[in-house]
């Protein structure tokens, strides 16, 4: 791989701040990845045994906001995959008789507000859990574009400039989609 995003311009930069600029770099080729519809690279991203869920959010009173989301394994989601599903989704778009893809549509992620809430090495980690916030914009057929807007936590696994997605769970900020489906990767 390319040399360190700590030693790229010639400065070396404390451990906890080039893991940020790495792991912001990991994001932004996720980015790239989905958006250039390069489905088969964006799935070696994921480990074999990764979990994808999209909970259902609900609207609930000020005073239980904890169940805001639906996070129990028996709790409906909008999606709750493994790479096996997810590959087959995958393929199934490269068919070109995915009537929900077809014409395919044009994406935008836009990621912000990386945190990592844990990691167990800062110099050597190998485990990672990071948070941030997205945006995904599509535009498909005349007149149809879909904005989903919410939050992700991710579970890394690997070593450095190696990540892969152990989990994702992806927790939107609509307790409504409007959206004609939901077939895009977020």
């Amino acid at each position: 791989m390319s040399a360190s995003p700590a030693t790229t311009t010639g400065v070396t930069l404390p451990p906890a701040l080039a893991l940020r600029v790495e792991l912001e770099d990991f994001y932004a080729r996720e980015a790239d990845l989905l958006d250039n519809r390069e489905y088969e690279e964006w799935l070696d991203l994921l480990t074999e045994d990764v979990t994808y869920r999209v909970p259902i959010t609900q609207n609930v009173h000020s005073s239980g906001t904890e169940r805001e989301f639906f996070t129990e394994d028996l709790d409906v989601s909008w999606m709750d995959e493994g790479k096996e599903t997810l590959t087959q989704r995958v393929e199934q778009f490269r068919t070109g008789i995915h009537w929900a893809e077809e014409p395919v549509s044009r994406t935008s992620h836009l990621y912000t507000n990386l945190r990592v809430l844990e990691v167990d090495d800062v110099d050597e980690p190998h485990r990672l859990v990071v948070k941030l916030g997205f945006l995904m914009y599509r535009n498909r057929l005349r007149g149809t574009e879909d904005c989903l807007v919410g939050k992700r936590v991710d579970t890394l696994v690997g070593q450095r400039y190696r990540w892969q997605i152990a989990t994702r769970a992806v927790h939107l900020d609509h307790s409504v989609l409007l959206a004609n489906n939901l077939t895009t990767f977020l």
